[in-house]
């Protein structure tokens, strides 16, 4: 796994409120004890702070509260069929730009053109989709990514 999935995984572990040895954790995640000592670390910079209780039975607890974001999917499952389309809509996302797009009805027989403001990639179920600010319809909606037939950048928003 990637190292924010281990981060995630311990943390997840550790909510739970009970005590894990470093070599226990590190058995879990398939990781050397130093591992887990480098996550530790890592979540120290971002403000969640795990414990050490020292001795022959010590180990890591975590004592704050702690919100860890289940997981309900894996990369396998979630298919991105035009990365080129996925990597357009990501760049206009984080440059705020519009994008003209071509996007194919339910059915796939028809296409309308459309200008967007993209703000965020978001999953339904195992597919990728964009919430956006259609100027076609004057409202936010969300389009399937498979269903977008073109996309071009256009200027900032």
């Amino acid at each position: 796994m990637s190292k924010v999935s281990n981060v995630l995984e311990m943390l997840e572990l550790l909510s739970s409120g009970r005590k894990y040895q470093i070599s226990e954790l590190a058995e879990k995640l398939e990781v050397s004890p130093r591992m887990i000592r480098v996550y530790k670390e890592e979540c120290e910079k971002a403000g969640i702070y795990i414990d050490t209780v020292k001795g022959p039975y010590g180990g890591y607890v975590l004592r704050q509260d702690v919100h860890v974001p289940r997981r309900f999917i894996t990369p396998d499952t979630i298919d991105v069929s035009d990365k080129k389309i996925y990597n357009l809509v990501s760049r206009a996302i984080k440059n705020q730009n519009k994008c003209f797009i071509e996007y194919y009805s339910k059915d796939r027989k028809s296409t309308s053109k459309r200008v967007i403001r993209p703000y965020e990639l978001i999953l339904f179920g195992n597919e990728w989709g964009v919430a956006a600010y259609c100027e076609l319809k004057n409202e936010i909606r969300h389009f399937y990514l498979n269903r977008i037939k073109s996309v071009e950048l256009l200027e900032k928003f």
